[in-house]
């Protein structure tokens, strides 16, 4: 049987290079839309860090109120606020400096103008911008279309042999919680992710890992920034 290496994971928003890190070892991308939506500190699939002349600041996308349960394929963009405006003038005000801004920025406001309902929707796409920029793009899929099953290991297990996976390439933050039996039983193998974030030039003095792509981007343009992240490991 040909191996099949699978990533899953919600679609964030404007993600860091990790994020994208592992795309470039996965066969196949599964976007996790029909779970909760989070807010809060652990908050990343409607908001990510830029860099400052004050240091780390929120890009952020205001979503509707909605109950805390409802799943991210169910989050709509806000109307009654001016947040794209907003973005699009937090970028202009803190990277206009940076040598790509001028390459970028058309891309992103062509982005930003489309009538987009629901969160998930503007995420992916945005998403798929910056695969594009960054030469990492994986074929994928809305979990939400894979009549999904189960909770935690179960529903990574259920939703991997839908696909077909025969390895499960995971972030290194999901050991707190990993079981290594079911994945076994299912004859899938874990792979964890080793990404070392790599260091470049930034504005604003030393250098701050974990914000958005956009950032090095920004800074480093397209050709730069794919060898840069092919730098993480």
């Amino acid at each position: 049987m040909s191996k099949k290496i699978v990533v899953i994971h919600q679609p964030d928003f404007v993600p860091y290079l990790g994020f994208f890190h592992r795309f470039l070892r996965a066969d196949f991308y599964i976007a996790l839309d029909h779970v909760q939506f989070v807010y809060g500190s652990r908050a990343w699939t409607h908001r990510d860090k830029i860099k400052t002349a004050q240091g780390e600041k929120w890009l952020t996308v205001s979503v509707k109120k909605t109950p805390r349960d409802t799943a991210i394929n169910q989050i709509e963009l806000s109307t009654d606020t001016e947040w794209r405006q907003d973005n699009l003038f937090l970028l202009e005000q803190n990277y206009r400096k940076a040598p790509y801004y001028s390459e970028l920025v058309p891309e992103i406001e062509r982005l930003y103008a489309h009538p987009f309902l629901m969160l998930r929707d503007f995420n992916m796409v945005f998403i798929e911008m910056l695969m594009d920029m960054l030469d990492v793009r994986v074929p994928w899929v809305w979990s939400s279309s894979l009549n999904p099953v189960g909770a935690k290991n179960e529903l990574l297990i259920d939703l991997l042999q839908k696909v077909s996976a025969t390895q499960y390439l995971s972030g290194v933050g999901a050991r707190d919680y990993f079981e290594p039996q079911p994945f076994a039983k299912a004859g899938v193998e874990v792979v964890w992710q080793d990404f070392t974030h790599p260091v470049y030039t930034q504005q604003f003095g030393d250098f701050v890992p974990y914000l958005s792509a956009l950032d090095v981007l920004f800074n480093h343009g397209i050709t730069a920034s794919r060898e840069i992240l092919r730098r993480g490991g």
